[in-house]
């Protein structure tokens, strides 16, 4: 059952495409101190808007926010103009974006098009993730762009090409900077489009700003409503008191915020703040992120001379963290800049594996395997003496990471917030592996919005005694029944002893939903088969059964993640494959830690195009 947008473009003519590529993860960049140099990189304009990926296919077109969302009907002008492009299919990236007379970004003028002038909103492309089928995310970036270029209308168009020069980056900040523009974003242009943060793409900015959570407001004893808004951000996972901004507001920016924040008050503070700064505020539920500019952050952590921007509909306030600026020589340091130490140490004893040889692996494979595993919180399996010894599973930190390892605060049952642990980069993910790490667990959600789940996870675990014959047929049967029902899957051997069924999902669906959905679909099916499924939960009951484990589908509860290795003989790992693979494959285990190169190889292959993507929603059962 395909999510549709009632806004979706739809142009009469048949260029032999198929429906508009799904979502997939954009790739993110590092905020640097400074311009990176040489010709190897290429530099784009920053713009200041709102990060889009508009998809076209069989005469349609969908906008896609950063997290996932399809927010067609606030861009229908944009989605109409990619419905009119002259491709099959195609998935673009860029920023939607507003200019003012002299061809100035401005994200408050952004905001006010988006509540009743969208046709004064344009479009920057400067990237092509897909053409007509063919996933070109492992192409140079400058092939990428010159397929981009070919494929845009031209002359007058809300659809615009996002030009670049080849080196001389400081130069160009320099006059970005004095025509008042937000700054630079550099781009290695041969690089590949990773789903992540990979140090492939850079930005530096002319002035600060970054985005806040608002946690009340002071009151005013002139006509203004609020005097001013109070500031949060979250810092080690906690929530923090970042300062208030007064200014940037007009009368009815004022006005539309009180009827916002009217429906958020709550009794307690929010953060712990100075009494004296604090005096007479009204607190609010963390709900709302707001875009702040500011000339430098003290060494308390507030901010000095901050101007008001907007709300940022399109970012969740657990994922408000601060941004510092990063060295441009760290930001750009290969993976293996993480020390390993002890890399003779044997982490799998049966074959002699070394905790070298799994970090090897995993830098490897970052590329591959941060798209999933990226920005989502995770939970890790630290054997620091190997396999063989104690393991135990991690999701907090009390600091011990490093900055590589980063914390996004999520609420507990109590209301109290907890850090937990997501990485965005392959120096987190080797940081893990420095301290021990094998194994990697990730929610079924992404930090942007920890309350709504962005898969269904189905995991068929075999009772002792089951050959993966048994495991294969029942992975196929399940598939024939989401498919049924209109959920698109794709399987994943565990490197365990079973295999995961798993449907990608819009990320708009509640955790209680989801659960409730994956708990009667497991009943179901072993009601409807018993002698080979069972959804209890007792050991006892699944003799000579399939286990149908939908418990990975609940608030808090992870599975292992795509290209995970597992603390188990042989370091198996976890591989995504394709259902014609699926059906001659020997058994969960069939890669190990010394199948990186393979691996890497394999995932740009034709037999695992768009893997694990499907732009669906869950369906009625």
């Amino acid at each position: 059952m395909a999510r549709m947008s009632a806004a979706r473009a739809k142009v009469p003519r048949n260029l032999g495409g198929g429906a508009p590529p799904p979502f997939r993860p954009v790739q993110l960049a590092t905020l640097v101190d400074t311009v990176p140099t040489g010709n190897h990189w290429l530099h784009e304009m920053k713009y200041d808007g709102y990060r889009v990926l508009l998809a076209v296919g069989g005469g349609e077109a969908v906008a896609y926010t950063r997290s996932g969302l399809d927010w067609s009907e606030k861009f229908p002008g944009l989605v109409e103009a990619a419905a009119q492009l002259k491709v099959g299919t195609a998935l673009i990236d860029g920023e939607a974006v507003v200019l003012d007379s002299d061809g100035r970004s401005g994200f408050q003028a952004l905001q006010n098009a988006l509540k009743g002038a969208p046709e004064r909103i344009d479009y920057f492309a400067f990237d092509l993730l897909e053409l007509d089928g063919e996933d070109l995310t492992q192409m140079p970036l400058t092939e990428r762009k010159a397929r981009l270029a070919k494929i845009l209308p031209k002359g007058k168009s809300r659809l615009r090409y996002s030009d670049h020069i080849v080196g001389n980056g400081e130069k160009l900040l320099h006059q970005f900077c004095e025509a008042n523009l937000e700054g630079v974003i550099s781009k290695q242009v041969d690089g590949r489009y990773v789903g992540a943060r990979s140090g492939g793409w850079l930005k530096t900015k002319c002035i600060k700003r970054q985005k806040f959570v608002v946690v009340g407001w002071t009151p005013s004893d002139k006509s203004r409503l609020f005097r001013s808004l109070i500031l949060g951000v979250h810092e080690d996972g906690v929530l923090r008191y970042a300062g208030k901004v007064g200014t940037g507001f007009d009368t009815q920016e004022i006005i539309d915020l009180m009827a916002v924040m009217a429906q958020l008050e709550q009794d307690a503070a929010t953060v712990k703040a100075p009494r004296a700064e604090v005096r007479g505020a009204h607190w609010l539920r963390p709900k709302l992120v707001a875009e702040i500019a500011y000339t430098e952050m003290t060494n308390e952590g507030t901010l000095r001379h901050p101007s008001y921007l907007g709300l940022r509909e399109d970012k969740k306030p657990e994922a408000v963290v601060v941004e510092r600026e990063a060295a441009v020589e760290t930001a750009t340091a290969p993976a293996s800049s993480v020390t390993i130490t002890n890399r003779d140490r044997v982490i799998f004893p049966e074959g002699k594996l070394t905790k070298g040889a799994l970090a090897d692996y995993y830098a490897q494979v970052a590329p591959i395997m941060l798209p999933w595993a990226g920005s989502r919180p995770i939970s890790l399996v630290r054997c620091p003496q190997g396999r063989a010894k104690k393991c135990f599973f991690q999701k907090h930190d009390a600091g011990s990471f490093g900055d590589a390892v980063k914390h996004v605060a999520i609420r507990e049952k109590d209301g109290h917030e907890e850090p937990y642990l997501y990485i965005d980069t392959a120096d987190g993910l080797l940081t893990c592996v420095q301290m021990g790490t094998i194994e990697f667990h990730g929610w079924g959600a992404r930090i942007e919005d920890v309350e709504k789940a962005d898969r269904l996870v189905f995991d068929l675990d075999p009772d002792v005694g089951l050959d993966f014959g048994a495991v294969r047929t029942a992975a196929f049967h399940f598939r024939d029944i989401l498919k049924s029902i209109g959920l698109e899957t794709f399987p994943m051997v565990t490197g365990g002893k079973g295999v995961h069924v798993i449907a990608p999902l819009v990320p708009d669906a509640e955790w209680s939903e989801v659960k409730d959905f994956a708990h009667r679909l497991a009943q179901a099916v072993a009601q409807s088969d018993p002698e080979r499924f069972t959804a209890a939960l007792p050991k006892a009951e699944r003799k000579g059964r399939i286990f149908v484990d939908y418990l990975r589908n609940q608030r808090g509860a992870t599975a292992v993640m795509p290209y995970a290795a597992r603390a188990r003989e042989g370091a198996p790992v976890a591989v995504p494959i394709s259902w014609k693979e699926m059906e001659a494959i020997d058994k969960p285990s069939h890669w190990s830690i010394r199948d990186g190169a393979e691996l890497v190889k394999r995932a740009g292959s034709k037999a695992l195009v768009g893997w694990g993507r499907a732009d669906q929603v869950l369906p009625d059962l």
